[in-house]
This record gives C-alpha cells, sequence and structure tokens, in this order.
C-alpha cells in the first residue's frame, strides 16, 4: 500500500532517497524503482528493518529495482545518525502521530535535507482518526500506538515552522477507511470477525490486482474519506 505519489517527484540518477520509519519497507521499494538512486530505508525496530531488507532483496531477485544501491538500518527519527543535507528527498510517512517529541523528529527531517529538496509526510487524517478513536480505545491505547490527531493547518503550520514550503497536498486510501472503523467496531485485537476478514481478502484484491473500477472509486472517494493526509513540501534554499 504505497501512500506518497512518487510520480509527483523529480527523482534524478544518483539521488539520495530516506524512508524513515519505514515499517515493512513499502515506500523504501517503491523509491528503489525509481530508477538509479540509493534508498535507505530505516526504523526505530530492528524487526522492521530486517523485514525492509528482505523485501527488497525480493524485489531485487525479480528485477523491479531500478539497479540502484539501497541500505537498511535502525535508526531514532529524533536523533538521525546522518549529516546535514544527506538527502535529495526524505519520506516519513504515518510516523509523527506515534512520536511524543514530534517537534524535534520534524527538525531532524529538515536537517538531513538538502535545501531545496523535498519531503513527504503522511498522517492519518483527522475525521476517519477521531472515528476510529471513538469506536476502540485498544485502537490507540496501545505500545507505540497512536498519540495525537493532527488538523491538516496545525501540522502544516508546524512544518512551515521547521523550515519548509508547503506545494502539495492529497488524501489517500478511502477503501481502507471503513476496514478500520469496522475493524474498530468489533475490536481491534479480535481475529475471528468474519466481516473484518471479508473486508480484509478485499483490500489484499484490490492492492494485488489494481481493477479499474476500485481504482476510480478510491480516487472519487480519497478528497471524503482518505484514511490519510499526504503533504509535499521544500526545504527552503539557501541564500
Amino acid at each position: 500500500m504505497i501512500t506518497v505519489d512518487l510520480r509527483r517527484l523529480e527523482l534524478e540518477s544518483g539521488a539520495r532517497v530516506l524512508d524513515i520509519g519505514c515499517g515493512s519497507g513499502r515506500h523504501t521499494c517503491a523509491a528503489a524503482g525509481c530508477g538509479e538512486v540509493l534508498a535507505i530505508g530505516a526504523d526505530l525496530q530492528f524487526a522492521n528493518a530486517v523485514e525492509t531488507r528482505n523485501r527488497l532483496e525480493y524485489h531485487e531477485q525479480l528485477g523491479v529495482t531500478g539497479g540502484g544501491p539501497w541500505a537498511t538500518l535502525t535508526a531514532d527519527v529524533i536523533r538521525l545518525p546522518f549529516p546535514d543535507g544527506a538527502f535529495d528527498l526524505v519520506i516519513c510517512s504515518e510516523v509523527l502521530e506515534h512520536i511524543p517529541d514530534h517537534e524535534t523528529a520534524m527538525r531532524e527531517l529538515v536537517r538531513v535535507l538538502k535545501p531545496g529538496k523535498d519531503l513527504v509526510v503522511s498522517v492519518p487524517r483527522r475525521l476517519p482518526e477521531r472515528l476510529c478513536w471513538a469506536l476502540s480505545a485498544d485502537y490507540h491505547q496501545t505500545s507505540d500506538g497512536h498519540i495525537r490527531i493532527y488538523r491538516q493547518r496545525e501540522l502544516t503550520a508546524l512544518l512551515e515552522k521547521a523550515g519548509l514550503r508547503p506545494w502539495a497536498v492529497h488524501f489517500a486510501h478511502s477503501l481502507h477507511t471503513p476496514y478500520w472503523w469496522l475493524k474498530c467496531l468489533v475490536g481491534p485485537r479480535r481475529e475471528d470477525s468474519a466481516a473484518v476478514k471479508l473486508y480484509h481478502r478485499f483490500l489484499v484484491w484490490d492492492m494485488m490486482k489494481k481493477p479499474r473500477i476500485t481504482q476510480g472509486l478510491e480516487a472519487l472517494l480519497n478528497p471524503i474519506l482518505g484514511k490519510s493526509l499526504v503533504l509535499y513540501l521544500r526545504k527552503e534554499a539557501r541564500t
């Protein structure tokens, strides 16, 4: 499930891309498929870094990477182990809502980005997320769970304060929103719900097959029900 629209971004050969909070490596692999770029997946959890590495190796065997180098490592977003201006693109997808010191994290994201280059941030959208919280306390009151719900204007203002200029925004994954509402309604820890299992099978089928009808339906519903808010921002160039 790719949240960031990499088609909006111009990645030149040799560009360095950081996917921080990479999870299973979906965006790291997507970036690696954009050509001869250096794609780095970093996550606080060692297991996620390993899963991303395995996924990259599998994609490399399939020949769907762009042929550029890649790497994975463990790293904390509030103390990134990279020098200033190390990357041409930084992706931070579904991470900031987990971080207590999110303003320090934002400053770190900006620090490791080259001037004039782009940062893409995605977080859960306010309305769908509020309903998930209302339906189930277990949804967010878990270890490493969501600790805040962002308003778009609030998040944009914080990122502008950190030295970024927004240039695009969109919403994503509207077909996933009812799934999470249903999952919260029956209990997010339950694994025996036939309805949840059936909806999950539908989502997997949709991601694998990408039929035009569901792709079109999601595009139509994203402005209304999109689960994720996606912001594209540029670091101010030095003068």
